[in-house]
């Protein structure tokens, strides 16, 4: 080799080497439990699996990823779960305030009958006043069973919003928390990265 001529070739052979050793990543196949378990079996599941290392567990970035968006997901869907009950919460409320105002109606015409004569002409026929008393009180003992059938599915559907909303919240809780923990982790591997870096340097 000539004194007077530049490696060009070494160097270049060298560049491409060090290039194709940074952006070489391993290939990391993403666990099934994350795709098909509940939000909670991942947490266990990524419990088990992450190791710790002074005090902070470390996670793999595209498993982190694919739990934030699995948690988006479910919030997502609890939320639209709550819409919808609040809408049919809306619903039977509608339905309650209806029955509310038939009972009403119906207690005005009783009291109406009682201070009216013992017969008297209905829809043209002669009816007697213990026979409308009857149909007037089968009418409401109806809407009454059927304003408590109503109430209770008013009661059940709230319960169940609570419950849902207890849940969302408590999920929201769990993700903050992780969501902190893990960029803590992270942000204190790359300070120990850092610090190895310069170490290796002043060496």
């Amino acid at each position: 080799m000539n004194k007077g001529k530049f490696p060009w070739s070494r160097i270049t052979l060298a560049c491409l080497f060090f290039l194709g050793t940074v952006t070489a990543r391993p290939q990391y196949t993403m666990p099934a439990v994350m795709d098909t378990a509940s939000i909670q079996t991942q947490l266990d599941y990524l419990q088990e699996r992450t190791r710790i290392y002074n005090d902070f567990r470390a996670i793999r970035d595209d498993i982190f990823l694919k739990m934030k968006t699995n948690v988006t997901d479910s919030l997502h869907k609890e939320k639209q779960e709550v819409e919808r009950l609040s809408g049919e919460l809306s619903g039977q409320n509608v339905k309650i305030e209806n029955l509310n105002t038939e009972l009403s109606r119906a207690r005005e015409e009783r009291d109406q009958a009682i201070r009216t004569k013992d017969s008297f002409s209905l829809f043209g026929l002669e009816v007697q006043k213990g026979v409308y008393h009857t149909i007037v009180w089968i009418v409401v003992v109806g809407l009454l069973i059927v304003g408590v059938l109503l109430f209770l599915m008013f009661k059940r559907s709230y319960a169940v919003t609570i419950q849902t909303r207890k849940e969302l919240e408590s999920i929201r809780e769990e993700y903050e928390e992780y969501r902190k923990t893990s960029r803590e982790k992270y942000e204190k591997l790359v300070v120990s990265h850092h610090n190895e870096i310069m170490k290796l340097k002043r060496s």
